[in-house]
């Protein structure tokens, strides 16, 4: 190994490491104190009743861990948007988990649980994966109940996709373990089966003391929606427990007696470990994103026996595709190639950014995959699609065209790992968060922008620059550099994984090592979901 790779190696376990000390910080939820209070209620948090309920020693994945990170700084913030969702295996079932984190803010719902809970459906329903959810919520944040309310992709949503879910078969489960108030109450019992923890939990349209308030009737929560009145009055809930472990221990059992899903019929052999060593990952990939570097080191360290069946290898070489398995998963691999290499007709391609004849390229690779029905796979680092005369000439919005209407049109799931740069039409093109890849994660490395932070810095600053001077303000030389500075450091922070990640841009961040798991576990979701569309691309002008 030499010393561009060992300096790449720590650069990168140091993002690792920062990426897990952040995750432990997010895992405490609201505080110790909160926890506290949950604790003497006799409620187990909502990572203990996950960890429960899932299989012992299972592969599990978590979605939107950081979602909401570093935002709602004015309410006190809301780690993880006070809800955990989990992709994880109950009685060998995979399925999708959804906990209320009642330590943040009482588990009220902000505008981004709305988004990440919508995101968690949006799973389920692609994957046709059975959902859990673990109820334990005070109901919107009133503060800001015109972000959450009323808009189509707003708190409603999620009980709309309740029924539709329920209308095609997908197992929904509910555990009421704590609070469950006004529309909130819907969730449950909008589930195929409601169950409810007694003396902790409740579920009603209106509280005690709004009922007092409306119609002056006075009447404890426990009388008016627990676990009693409904089990035994209004019949609203199936199944009433004695504690939180005797509720999750239910849902496993009924769990066991689930039915057998349709599988869609990707291929799997035996899984085998790359015979590259995984770890070298960490020196392989620049501690620089402008530097280049060699796209099938990565591949060869993240596909079964390091063994790749590479489609077109002489043409359209800024983008790297072929065949390949992971965790034994037959996959077609579409990944941006960093290092400067020499086109058909002898001129030099830049590293990162498509061709002509490289989004031709993947353009028929994409559609041989659907024709073979194998999952696609997307590795980004990509700065964006060549511009200049030649390029224009030579048609690469034609081109690139061609590309994304193939991304967007194919039937087979997509997964998406973001391993450096994302910028521009090269994030759309390359199955970004709008193009409904099934899962999209991001390595630490990872920087996501409409363009380059050196770019738009300059293009940001003329336009300031333009601003002052029509005010009549002279500009230094000094102050053009303030002003750059100022502009760079902006933009560069919304430009991180974890700035994306907050927003649900992507699905999480991930150690490079946990990438195979990912994929393996995306692609089993995904299986059990048969393809009912037709591959069909539409008009493409050739």
């Amino acid at each position: 190994m030499n010393i561009e790779f060992n300096k790449n190696e720590d650069v990168n376990k140091q993002l690792v490491y920062e990426l897990k000390t952040r995750l432990k910080k997010i895992y405490l939820g609201g505080g110790e104190k909160n926890a506290a209070k949950q604790k003497e209620k006799g409620k187990l948090l909502a990572r203990e009743r996950i960890a429960y309920l899932i299989d012992k020693d299972s592969d599990f994945l978590e979605v939107g861990a950081f979602t909401a990170d570093g935002m709602y700084a004015e309410q006190g913030g809301c780690p993880s948007a006070g809800v955990i969702c989990v992709i994880g295996y109950v009685s060998g079932r995979q399925c999708m988990i959804v906990a209320n984190d009642a330590t943040v803010k009482a588990g009220a719902w902000f505008p981004m649980t709305a988004k990440k809970n919508l995101r968690a459906q949006e799973i389920a329903m692609e994957n046709r994966l059975p959902v859990i959810y673990l109820v334990d919520s005070a109901g919107v944040y009133l503060p800001m109940q015109d972000e959450i309310f009323p808009d189509k992709e707003h708190f409603g949503r999620m009980f709309r996709n309740n029924a539709i879910m329920s209308s095609e078969g997908i197992v929904q489960i509910s555990a009421i373990m704590g609070a469950c108030v006004a529309g909130g109450a819907y969730l449950p019992i909008m589930s195929d089966e409601a169950m409810i923890v007694d003396k902790t939990g409740s579920v009603f349209l209106a509280g005690s003391y709004l009922v007092k308030s409306a119609i002056g009737e006075e009447v404890d929560n426990e009388t008016l929606g627990g676990a009693t009145t409904h089990c035994e009055i209004s019949g609203v809930t199936d199944y009433k427990h004695p504690n939180d472990q005797a509720c999750l221990d239910s849902i496993r059992n009924i769990m066991s007696m689930l039915g057998a899903p349709q599988h869609a019929g990707f291929d799997r052999i035996k899984p085998a470990k790359p015979k590259e060593k995984e770890e070298e990952l960490y020196g392989i990939l620049p501690e620089n994103r402008d530097k280049p570097y060699e796209i099938m080191d990565i591949i060869n360290r993240l596909v079964d026996g390091s063994e790749f069946e590479e489609y077109k290898k002489g043409y359209g070489q800024s983008i790297v595709c072929g065949l390949g398995r992971i965790d034994g998963w037959a996959v077609g691999i579409v990944a941006n190639q960093r290092k400067v290499v020499k086109s058909k007709k002898g001129e030099m391609q830049f590293g990162g950014v498509i061709y002509s004849d490289s989004a031709d390229k993947a353009t028929r690779f994409i559609m041989n995959c659907n024709q073979k029905k194998i999952p696609l796979v997307f590795l980004q680092d990509v700065t964006g699609f060549m511009v200049g005369s030649r390029s224009e000439h030579g048609g690469i919005i034609k081109d690139g065209a061609k590309m994304v209407n193939a991304v967007a049109n194919s039937v087979v799931p997509k997964f998406t790992i973001v391993l450096g740069n994302s910028y521009g039409a090269g994030n759309y093109a390359m199955c970004g968060k709008a193009y409904d890849p099934r899962l999209i994660y991001a390595w630490p490395t990872a920087k996501i922008a409409v363009m380059g932070g050196s770019q738009a810095a300059k293009t940001l600053l003329q336009i300031q620059q333009a601003s002052l001077k029509a005010k009549g303000e002279v500009i230094t030389p000094e102050k053009e550099a303030e002003l750059l500075k100022e502009i760079t450091d902006k933009y560069d922070s919304q430009t991180t994984p974890y700035y994306a990640a907050a927003r649900l841009w992507v699905d999480g961040i991930i150690d490079p090592l946990e990438t195979r798991k990912v994929i393996s576990m995306g692609i089993e979701a995904a299986n059990q979901s048969p393809i009912t569309r037709k591959f069909n691309v539409g008009v493409i002008q050739t």
